[in-house]
């Protein structure tokens, strides 16, 4: 429930239940507020997006927002009092793990719908079109970059269908345990972004010495390929060291990437159903009315894209933390839901080998913008999800096979997040934010939704929708449909800002995990 003072939101009742309300705009010390028939006046300034107690709250009392714990207080609170670091912490509480016990129905099906995008020859389905250039290790990214700038815009003028070439540079690929834990996420993130629908050819260059070799890569992952004639068929290859250094790999990368150009360019966008849109979504520098305002919008935008029969995957598995209580529940199997648990529990032990607490994920931007503790914040975050049944849970990067909604274990940090979301196959990335993140994934579009009016005015270069309408008055049906009407718009080739921008080189970051030997 929103409560109003003329046309504009002061502040949202987001549940029955909730002892606390959040601020839908700035407000002063002193402000008299009507809220669910009762009379409420600010101890103090409260800032957007930050809670205020609705009713007398007692010290190691539960605050419940969206009618779930977010924690307990540290200290009594009254009516009109600020509620956040000082006061409120996660505590432990628990929670009841129902698992595929409130199965959602399926929605009404939406049919008819396409998008433009590219059909490649095994069947799957792209929304960009780029050349790939993969850096097996740390030591060989330079020279993939240095490749890469040589196809600038004035050479790919001859390609008109080439959206750009992608160096696929990171900080691995060394120092690591040959057949590993961290061994198995870099070749799984690797080979899907050079098998990527979006990706029209690909070169892989390596060092020549390094301990996540280039031939694991490619027979762990299946990335040699049989001709006609029943013969291996590998892609182009480089080694620095048996091609004689720095230049010489240049010079050969080159040649070998010219010859992919024309294979690359020699595409058309076609009609091609919404159901193979793979939606990865994401939300970063989030604040406290991203729970109101964007997630839950683009959770409608989620369902409307699983009634047409496509896949939307919800990721960050440390903002999962919280309200996974609220997925095990409608999970389509025991199983989905186990596999769900069984990557919280091993978070649990991750985290605790470096005596680091989840809670600790709300950073310092999000605590700015109003959110407290990592239960609040996840409950808004899988606000994403939107109310269709969990189909499947997969490990980081995993190739993503099943439609409707599934989950990825990912990490909060949001550059190795959505490059695992890349690496499983999604070919479309929308990403909510409250403080204004600034990103993008090549070879993936992202679009971006700001939840609130006053972020997305300061960054409207930045900013595709803003989903801070409804707390003007804007339905969050009316913005989810919004958001999935851009959906298709850019998987049919409109650019996003970020792309306008030019994101998108440096943020392609495999989760590194484990010891640096």
């Amino acid at each position: 429930m929103i409560v109003t003072a003329g046309r504009r939101a002061d502040v949202v009742h987001l549940h029955p239940e909730d002892n606390i309300v959040v601020a839908a705009r700035h407000l002063d010390a002193g402000e008299q507020l009507q809220v669910a028939g009762r009379t409420i006046t600010l101890a103090q300034s409260i800032k957007i997006g930050h809670k205020i107690a609705l009713v007398p709250i007692a010290e190691g009392a539960l605050v419940l927002k969206y009618g779930q714990i977010i924690g307990s207080t540290t200290s009594a609170a009254e009516p009109g009092d600020w509620i956040h670091s000082h006061n409120l912490h996660n505590g432990d509480f628990v929670r009841d793990y129902a698992k595929a016990q409130e199965i959602p129905a399926d929605l009404p099906p939406i049919t008819g719908r396409t998008f433009q995008g590219y059909r490649r020859k095994d069947g799957r389905a792209g929304t960009r079109n780029y050349i790939g250039i993969i850096s097996s290790v740390n030591c060989s990214s330079t020279v993939s970059r240095y490749i890469a700038e040589k196809f600038d815009k004035q050479v790919l003028k001859d390609y008109p269908n080439i959206d750009g070439v992608i160096a696929f540079r990171h900080g691995g690929g060394c120092g690591l345990q040959y057949g590993g834990l961290q061994h198995e996420i870099l070749a799984r993130t690797l080979a899907g972004a050079a098998r990527h629908p979006n990706i029209g050819g690909f070169l892989i260059i390596g060092l020549g010495c390094e301990n996540a070799p280039i031939g694991y890569l490619l027979d762990s992952q299946k990335l040699i390929s049989l001709d006609g004639k029943g013969n291996r068929k590998l892609p182009p290859i480089l080694s620095m060291q048996d091609l004689g250094g720095t230049a010489k790999t240049v010079e050969a990368g080159i040649k070998a990437l010219a010859e992919l150009l024309p294979q690359g360019n020699d595409v058309r966008r076609e009609p091609i159903p919404i159901s193979e849109i793979i939606l990865g979504t994401n939300c970063g520098g989030s604040d406290g009315n991203s729970g109101v305002t964007c997630n839950p919008a683009l959770g409608v935008a989620s369902d409307m894209l699983v009634a047409a029969g496509g896949t939307s995957v919800l990721a960050e598995t440390t903002e999962i933390y919280g309200a996974e209580h609220l997925l095990t529940r409608r999970a389509k199997s025991v199983e989905v839901a186990d596999k769900l648990l069984e990557r919280i529990k091993w978070w649990l032990w991750h985290t605790s080998l470096y005596g680091v607490e989840i809670d600790n994920n709300p950073s310092v931007g999000n605590k700015e913008g109003g959110l407290t503790t990592i239960a609040e914040k996840s409950l808004g975050a899988v606000a994403k999800a939107g109310t269709t049944a969990l189909s499947e849970v997969y490990q980081y990067a995993e190739p993503i096979t099943a439609k409707g909604f599934c989950v990825m274990d990912t990490p909060g940090f949001d550059p190795p997040s959505v490059t695992g979301l890349v690496a499983g196959g999604c070919n479309m990335i929308v990403f909510t934010t409250g403080r204004g993140s600034c990103f993008g994934c090549k070879p993936v579009p992202s679009i971006k939704v700001a939840s609130n009016t006053p972020m997305y005015e300061r960054m409207i270069d930045d900013m595709d929708i803003n989903a801070g309408e409804i707390l003007n008055g804007k339905s969050v049906d009316e913005v989810g449909r919004e958001i999935f009407e851009k959906i298709i718009s850019v998987a049919s080739g409109e650019k996003t800002k970020s792309e306008l921008l030019g994101y998108g080189d440096e943020e392609f970051v495999p989760w590194q995990i484990g010891p640096t030997l």
